[in-house]
């Protein structure tokens, strides 16, 4: 297994002055890091970022995609545009925008597709709500996010990093027990070595409000490869504390 990896999603978060000083903070503090690292602002702030983050061990990323590849998509940016940018990473399917925007798994699937085109990596979100995690279902649902991007992107499959983000845990100070985050994760990597032979190069990250005092934990699971952060990486301590926590 290659090293971990650390993604900061910034979500709708961030001005000009307020990213030179986050950005300024964790490069003051990051060094030499153990694991790969990665922030997704906000894509107004791809350019500065873009600026900040040249030379560093951190990578650029985006939290979405389109999954068209140009045309009249008013509002989208594809991911031959990001990649005139050197963006690294795109966060696809993440459960915000199932909610909010109603992306289905073939949404997803194409989003996943497109940034595989262009050379960008993206970082597919599966995970189950609330009810479904009561009712027993989380196994069905993780399953069939991924399969649905298995199915379209064939042998490229190994080439995406999952993220796995049990949607009841994110903002809401709950978080799966590493126990239980770890069994979900299991599941995940066999899915994917029955459908890769290279699954090993697929990283599954941990997205369930991951933060400072429990990341050395869940990192210690034998099949959470990460974490894709969420309000902990908008505080340069805690985000440096994830990553000094993400050792190989």
């Amino acid at each position: 297994m290659s090293k971990k990896l650390i993604v900061g999603n910034w979500k709708m978060n961030g001005s000009l002055a307020a990213n030179a000083a986050l950005v300024g903070d964790l490069l003051g503090g990051i060094g030499q890091p153990e694991c790969d690292v990665a922030v997704c602002p906000p894509a107004i702030y791809l350019a500065q970022l873009r600026g900040l983050l040249d030379g560093s061990p951190i990578e650029l990323g985006v939290q979405n995609v389109s999954m068209h590849d140009h045309g009249a998509y008013t509002g989208d940016v594809s991911a031959e545009m990001l990649k005139d940018y050197g963006v690294r990473y795109a966060i696809v399917g993440h459960s915000e925008r199932r909610q909010h925007q109603a992306e289905s798994d073939v949404h997803v699937a194409l989003k996943a597709k497109r940034a595989l085109a262009a050379g960008i990596t993206p970082i597919v979100c599966v995970g189950e709500t609330l009810r479904e995690h009561e009712a027993g279902m989380t196994e069905f649902i993780v399953k069939r996010q991924l399969s649905a991007v298995i199915h379209l992107n064939g042998h490229c499959v190994s080439e995406i990093v999952v993220a796995y983000e049990p949607v009841w845990a994110i903002g809401t100070g709950q978080t799966a027990t590493p126990e239980q985050a770890q069994s979900v994760h299991a599941v995940l990597r066999a899915q994917i070595r029955a459908a890769t032979e290279h699954a090993e190069r697929v990283r599954i990250l941990y997205g369930g409000s991951m933060n400072a005092s429990n990341a050395a934990e869940l990192l210690s699971q034998p099949d959470i490869d990460g974490g894709l952060i969420g309000g902990a990486s908008l505080k340069a301590a805690d985000f440096l504390k994830i990553i000094m926590a993400a050792k190989a």
